[in-house]
């Protein structure tokens, strides 16, 4: 072998192997959603933001090469017909507004359906992971959803787990996010993955973004509790949100950021003040305080939808908890506005 020939087998050698994506715009998909994702691909792919395609690949694959609305009314063209699902190392469909009736097609659903066959991961990005549920293809895996849209996919999908304390969840075969910003983390840590540090880092740098969250950071949101600085904290007390009526146990919620009970009861003690219980409390009273504002359901509806069993009993707590009875609470309510 000549030394020049060495040599070009040395550098193949080397060449990290391409990650390769294809990606499935729904109908009214979310714009900035998808291209955080492909643009962190995309730089993380060459050096001096060339966009060339030398350690990743995309395509954007549809049934037809006709135009898709984005949900800011941004068209996309499709690069590529439906292929070997097999090419790809992921399949990432991006979901957006859940009011269109159909957001993909039955030949998108049959090439879903064959990508899980050939075993090729599937990310379900912002909605995307409805339209994954829909299509059978997120059972025995935990989907990720923003908090605005975890209460329609229980909805929807009763059977199935869901969880929209975190940003993004790789779950075996499965991924899921909420959308928006985490798109890019998801990107970067499939970059990181499946390429180098050093590309991730040239990405995210490239967009500003100081350092990719993890899977196991919180969804930022402005909740109906106050901002505590610590995230499994955070993370129990959204999920009190998403079982305002009281039903889940805190043994269950304390397995559930990876605590024991005591544990827990020791961190929300030292953050909060106040244990656990309490805190779960103030949550349903908070929520009752913003249904009583801003509706005028009958006081038994809210004490029912925050887990008690009879409006007097709902009546004590909300005044003890504010000082004033929830009609009291209603009037000014009203007089302010």
């Amino acid at each position: 072998m000549r030394p020049e020939q060495h040599r070009l087998v040395e550098d193949s050698a080397k060449q990290p192997a391409r990650l390769k994506v294809g990606f499935v715009l729904s109908r009214s998909f979310t714009l900035s959603a998808f291209a955080l994702f492909v643009d962190t691909l995309r730089l993380a792919s060459d050096e001096q933001d060339r966009s060339g395609r030398v350690l990743a690949d995309w395509q954007v694959i549809g049934s037809t090469r006709h135009l898709i609305t984005s949900s800011c009314g941004v068209q996309v063209a499709p690069t590529s017909d439906f292929v070997d699902p097999s090419r790809f190392d992921y399949i990432v469909v991006v979901g957006g507004l859940l009011t269109v009736e159909n957001p993909v097609d039955q030949q998108t659903i049959t090439f879903l359906r064959q990508a899980d066959t050939k075993k090729v991961p599937l990310i379900g990005v912002c909605t995307g992971s409805f339209i994954l549920a829909a299509a059978g293809l997120m059972k025995r895996h935990e989907s990720c959803v923003s908090w605005l849209h975890y209460k329609e996919f229980r909805e929807r999908f009763p059977e199935l787990a869901v969880r929209s304390d975190r940003l993004f969840n790789l779950d075996r075969q499965r991924g899921s996010c909420a959308g928006g910003s985490s798109a890019a983390d998801m990107a970067a840590l499939l970059v990181r993955k499946y390429i180098s540090r050093d590309a991730e880092r040239n990405a995210l740098e490239v967009l500003q973004i100081e350092k990719a969250r993890t899977p196991s950071d919180v969804q930022p949101r402005r909740p109906l509790y106050d901002d505590y600085d610590d995230a499994r904290v955070k993370a129990a007390m959204i999920t009190m949100e998403q079982f305002v009526d009281g039903s889940m146990p805190i043994e269950k919620l304390a397995a559930m950021v990876g605590l024991s009970r005591r544990q827990l009861e020791r961190i929300f003690i030292e953050k909060t003040g106040m244990s656990p219980a309490k805190a779960y409390n103030r949550v349903r009273m908070e929520r009752a305080k913003s249904i009583l504002a801003q509706s005028k359901a009958p006081l038994i509806e809210i004490a029912l939808d925050v887990g008690f069993e009879n409006a007097s009993q709902f009546t004590r707590t909300f005044k003890r908890t504010f000082g004033q009875t929830p009609s009291q609470h209603r009037a000014a309510a009203l007089r302010a506005h």
